[in-house]
């Protein structure tokens, strides 16, 4: 059991977590993946099939088990993150994340304050009411995660910029597009052939440079493998 207060805080303290994507749309696998032990789970809005009847659902199933849930959306807008945060998401992971601006734009959405997220006591997030406005605002952002992914050519230059930005908490590296960018995409899902993807050194050493960065100041990464294995957020 974790409620999304103690998962930030062992995302930004960079402590192993081990988690999982989920892509099929029902609250049962939300219930059967907490109950295996996973400390979080990530509810696939970009590449599964999630409306936001169906993200919502998914939240409530997570909290009642209490695994956090962090979504990640389709696109980048603050429509998609109110909603994701309102349902009591405890992050959101937002997918070709490329500049600063772009990031600091993020950060904004998932404050509450002019030019960012609306306020809505009612809300799941808000207790349905049960906190008052004082108390549910001065404990929002410890309850809420910002995961900025990096998979684009122009991420990839800018992500110690992305990674400065205030708000930000972690960065999450998508590896399959750059392989495929860089013609590797041949052998990224034939390990038996991993040696003769000439594009994996450099996406091992995209990645060592990327989580040395943000490590160094502070932020959490991790980085996206197809092998069948578990991986630890750290």
């Amino acid at each position: 059991m974790m409620t999304n207060a103690e998962f930030k805080a062992r995302l930004v303290a960079r402590e192993p977590m081990l988690g999982a994507f989920i892509k099929t749309p029902h609250p049962i696998v939300i219930e059967i993946m907490a109950r295996a032990g996973f400390d979080f789970l990530v509810v696939d809005a970009e590449h599964a099939p999630f409306d936001r009847g169906t993200v919502d659902a998914m939240t409530m199933a997570g909290r009642a088990e209490g695994c956090p849930i962090v979504v990640r959306v389709p696109v980048a807008t603050a429509d998609w993150v109110l909603n994701v945060l309102d349902g009591g998401a405890a992050g959101v992971m937002v997918p070709h994340v490329e500049t600063a601006a772009q990031a600091k734009e993020l950060a904004r959405a998932v404050n509450y304050g002019p030019g960012g997220r609306g306020f809505a006591g009612t809300s799941r997030a808000a207790d349905y009411a049960g906190r008052s406005l004082k108390e549910h605002l001065s404990v929002a952002r410890s309850e809420v995660a910002l995961i900025c992914q990096i998979e684009d050519p122009d991420g990839v230059v800018n992500h110690s910029e992305i990674a400065d930005v205030d708000g930000v908490d972690a960065l999450f590296i998508g590896r399959a597009d750059p392989c495929r960018d860089r013609g590797g995409h041949r052998t990224l899902l034939r390990p038996d052939r991993a040696p003769e993807c000439a594009p994996r050194r450099r996406r091992e050493l995209l990645c060592r440079r990327v989580r040395t960065h943000a490590h160094a100041i502070g932020r959490c990464s991790a980085c996206g493998r197809f092998q069948k294995e578990r991986r630890a957020l750290t």
